[in-house]
């Protein structure tokens, strides 16, 4: 019988163990954020809302094996990666923006104690669970294109009250004409 096994770093590797490697790595690889975290304690309807919220934020949320999850890593040079990649890990993957799955899991974690940030990668760069809070606080996309929008408006609304106010003075100043 023929086996399919690999040699990687000296240990035989499936060919079903390196396809999900490379998945993980291409998922990895197209996320503008991963964010890692230990679900331990957490029951199964909490669990069942948490991969709810994430799915409507459009995050995908996968309890994934450390070991594979510390190959892809390292596929991609995030070797460092593997200090959180202790105990059970669920691995969310956000891929439209940077604060969408930080802000989801932190969020949930303080409702729900059971649910710990380990860590993760945002936009290319390994972070711990601290700066995913920090991260998480920060304002959604919408919400800085909204401010963003304010700023710009600003001085428009300023210039048009401006003009108001002048033509308000000047019509003051001169007379209605008569009616007949």
């Amino acid at each position: 019988m023929f086996d399919f096994r690999k040699e990687v770093d000296g240990l035989a590797v499936r060919p079903e163990k390196e396809q999900l490697v490379n998945e993980i790595a291409e998922r990895i690889e197209r996320s503008k954020s991963v964010v890692l975290a230990d679900y331990r304690g957490l029951n199964v309807a909490e669990d069942t809302e948490l991969r709810a919220k994430l799915r409507e934020a459009g995050v995908e949320y996968q309890v994934l094996k450390n070991t594979m999850t510390s190959r892809a890593a390292a596929k991609l040079n995030y070797a460092d990666l593997d200090q959180y990649l202790a105990g059970p890990t669920a691995v969310a993957f956000g891929y439209d923006d940077a604060v969408t799955a930080a802000k989801v899991l932190y969020d949930f974690s303080r409702e729900h104690k059971a649910l710990e940030l380990k860590g993760g990668i945002v936009e290319g760069r390994i972070v711990s669970a601290e700066e995913v809070a920090s991260i998480a606080k920060l304002p959604s996309r919408e919400g800085l294109l909204s401010m963003l929008l304010s700023v710009l408006q600003a001085p428009m609304r300023n210039l048009a009250y401006s003009l108001q106010q002048v033509a308000d003075q000047k019509g003051e100043g001169a007379e209605a004409p008569a009616a007949e």
